[in-house]
């Protein structure tokens, strides 16, 4: 299986590349007519959610995204 990779694009969406499956909630998998690169809203105003339609240069949406280290995951207590 190739390497998923998401991108967070400054003020944009999201862009994912390599071997996607995207799936509503019940499961459902989108037909992405053999595309390896999606780009999915972050705004909230895409008129063709999950995917970007470019919304956000309309409504100004302004995110900048850093990497960042998250916290270890705790381990649950065996008790």
């Amino acid at each position: 299986m190739s390497e998923i990779v998401i991108t967070c694009v400054d003020n944009g969406p999201l862009r994912v590349s390599g071997n996607i499956v995207l799936k509503d909630a019940s499961g459902k998998q989108f037909g992405l007519g053999g595309r390896t690169t999606i780009s999915l809203c972050r705004c909230g105003a895409s008129a063709n959610k999950p995917f970007c339609d470019g919304s956000h240069n309309r409504i100004g949406f302004e995110s900048k995204v850093e990497a960042r280290d998250l916290p270890p995951v705790s381990k649950p207590s065996s008790t």
